[in-house]
């Protein structure tokens, strides 16, 4: 899941990145509001935490030009104003919901969730190819009737994979994806993660369910179905 963070508060900003980044999550920072609006354009998120007063452009400005541009995406104000004029201002702009600092990070986490969660983005709360099925509300992972502990990048590496079904994923899009800007395309790391979930999920004898696509990337072999 690959979130964006416009956020120009330097303590704040490293927190959520560190946090978000330690839960599994993909996360590009912007500093101000014309930085933010130029990630935001340049490619997809499923969540936009967005602070309100931000520099060179504010943030209800940033959201109501994401807006005016047809963006859909769930946007999060994260901000110190909590009077109730304020949080009627940002629902107005557009935003999905508001959290007021300083705030827990286990409520916004809770949030994220839920606005994950949405049926216009998400589709369902499953996803199941084969004998694995990712409960996303949850975060669990089963191989048949057996649950798998998976790390949180494990779990990113498996969700992204999930949600592109019988797709030939470059090496370059499954780490955007999951590591965001901050991927180097000459790292092995995307080949390591597989080779971790294949460890855990391959049923012995039997062909990956994840495909090598040699000198390009991989692709998952079985169908996905929404649950």
């Amino acid at each position: 899941m690959r979130l964006l963070v416009v956020e120009d508060e330097g303590g704040i900003a490293s927190a959520l990145c560190q946090g978000l980044t330690e839960s599994g999550y993909a996360v590009d920072l912007a500093r101000d509001g014309e930085q933010g609006r130029d990630y935001a354009l340049a490619a997809t998120y499923e969540v936009i935490l967005l602070d309100i007063l931000l520099p060179r452009l504010d943030g209800l400005s940033l959201l109501r030009d994401l807006r005016g541009r047809g963006m859909t995406t769930p946007v999060l104000l994260l901000t110190a104003r909590d009077a109730i004029d304020d949080r009627v201002a940002g629902l107005d702009a557009g935003a999905d919901d508001y959290l007021v600092k300083p705030f827990s990070f286990s409520e916004l986490l809770a949030r994220l969730r839920a606005l994950l969660r949405r049926p216009a983005l998400r589709g369902g709360d499953r996803l199941v190819t084969g004998n694995i099925a990712m409960d996303l509300g949850a975060r669990v992972v089963t191989h048949g009737t057996e649950p798998v502990t998976l790390t949180p990048r494990e779990f990113a590496v498996l969700e992204y994979l999930l949600r592109h079904p019988g797709q030939a994923l470059s090496r370059a899009q499954i780490a955007e994806g999951v590591w965001s800007w901050e991927f180097h395309g000459e790292s092995n790391i995307v080949d390591v993660y597989i080779g971790y979930l294949r460890r855990k999920l391959d049923e012995e004898g039997a062909p990956s369910f994840i495909e090598t696509l040699r000198g390009y990337g991989y692709r998952l072999r079985s169908e996905v179905r929404r649950a």
